[in-house]
């Protein structure tokens, strides 16, 4: 069952990885952390225009299960980021990455939780939108929580939160651009088209824009398949003690 499980699992992320390659999404752009796992993906969420995380670019790790997409995967920040819902190790908690179940405690309904129909796209979204709005009513930071909540009650006039955000987004892009990565700094740059291939001819030149950078031309994903099973049946909840849950 566990080999049926992961090899599913394998063939539902090359599907979602060779998607965002061929049509990124605007906010964030993803790539392996190691070309023969597709369990372990490592993340570039940028700052949306207009927003106090403007011009920052946050890393992250995701992490899928073997049994994905029926249990979530796990999302960690490697870049230090100050937000309610954000533990002091870096592990988020969102409910769309909390399993479907009843717990009244959490304030959570089961249909805001994790269902087999989300995906990468859906939850980096869903992680985007929570950056700008915060749920305050389970922080995984309760002092960040509390400083947001001033802010946003004092209009901006108490600075505090506003200024760390902001000097956290500065040095994202700072580490960003030393890695070469360009941030978008406009809602032009941020908000891209995806674009269709054009059939092959010599004289048709393939669109491109900043996603592309990084990434190598690899259309053979039959190679991940069979290059995953290779790890399938290792324990990876060995380094994955914390998934983010409040």
């Amino acid at each position: 069952m566990a080999n049926k499980l992961c090899s599913g699992a394998l063939r539902a992320l090359a599907v979602e990885y060779k998607s965002l390659q061929e049509e990124p999404v605007e906010g964030f752009r993803v790539k392996l952390v190691n070309e023969d796992n597709l369990f372990e993906w490592e993340v570039a969420i940028f700052g949306p225009p207009d927003t106090l995380y403007m011009g920052g670019c946050f890393k992250a790790r995701m992490k899928f299960p073997i049994d994905y997409p029926y249990s979530p995967p796990s999302i960690r920040f490697l870049t230090k980021v100050w937000h309610p819902n954000v533990y002091e190790n870096g592990d988020l908690c969102i409910s769309i990455l909390h399993p479907p179940v009843d717990d009244p405690q959490s304030g959570e309904l089961p249909c805001e939780r994790w269902n087999p129909t989300q995906n990468v796209r859906t939850i980096l979204l869903s992680v985007i939108s929570l950056l700008n709005e915060p749920n305050t009513y389970s922080p995984a930071n309760v002092d960040a929580s509390v400083m947001y909540r001033r802010w946003r009650d004092s209009k901006g006039r108490d600075k505090e939160y506003e200024n760390i955000i902001r000097k956290q987004a500065m040095a994202a892009r700072a580490e960003a651009e030393r890695d070469g990565i360009r941030v978008p700094l406009t809602l032009e740059d941020y908000c891209i088209k995806t674009h269709v291939k054009p059939a092959a001819s010599d004289s048709q030149v393939e669109m491109t824009d900043f996603y592309d950078d990084d990434y190598d031309d690899d259309d053979d994903y039959d190679d991940d398949l069979s290059a995953g099973s290779d790890y399938a049946d290792e324990d990876r909840d060995a380094d994955d003690s914390g998934n983010g849950e409040s």
